[in-house]
C-alpha cells in the first residue's frame, strides 16, 4: 500500500512539473509570427495587430499598428483575400530582447493589394510586456 501511496506521489510530482513548463522565449516568438500569417490569411486585423505593441515602429517610422489595423480592415470591407507563406524564422537572442528575421511571400486576390505582392525580407525585434513577447518594431523590404 505504501508503495502505491509513493508511485501516485511521484505521478502528482511529474505532471505537476510538466504542466508548469513554459515554452522557451524562442518559440513563443516563432508561434507568434505563425500566429499573424495565419490571421493574415484570415484578413483579421485584430489577430494581425494583437502581439504588436501600442508604440510599434514598421520600417523606420512609415508604418504604425493602427496603420495596419486599418489597411486589413479595409481589405476585409471589400472582401479581399490575402495568402502568406513564411519561410525559415531565425529567432536570436539580442541581451533581454529578440530578433526574428524570416521570409514571407505575399499574395491576394487582386482587389485592394495588387495580385503578386511579392516575397519580403522581414526583420522583427521583440520584448517582453509581462508575459508575453510582442513585436515593437519590423522592417521589410521586397526581394527582387
Amino acid at each position: 500500500m505504501k508503495y502505491l501511496y509513493r508511485l501516485s506521489f511521484i505521478a502528482l510530482l511529474i505532471l505537476t512539473a510538466t504542466g508548469c513548463h513554459r515554452a522557451p522565449d524562442e518559440v513563443l516568438i516563432r508561434q507568434a509570427i505563425d500566429q499573424v500569417a495565419k490571421a493574415t490569411q484570415q484578413v483579421d486585423a485584430s489577430a494581425v495587430v494583437e502581439p504588436l505593441t501600442d508604440d510599434f515602429d514598421g520600417n523606420r517610422g512609415t508604418t504604425t499598428r493602427q496603420d495596419i489595423g486599418n489597411l486589413l480592415r479595409a481589405a476585409k470591407f471589400r472582401g479581399e483575400t490575402l495568402h502568406a507563406v513564411l519561410g525559415p524564422v531565425d529567432v536570436q537572442p539580442r541581451g533581454e530582447r529578440y530578433v526574428a528575421s524570416f521570409t514571407v511571400t505575399l499574395t491576394s486576390g487582386g482587389k485592394l493589394f495588387p495580385s503578386q505582392l511579392g516575397v519580403y525580407k522581414v526583420e522583427t525585434a521583440w520584448r517582453r510586456e509581462g508575459h508575453d513577447w510582442r513585436c515593437y518594431s519590423a522592417t521589410w523590404t521586397q526581394q527582387l
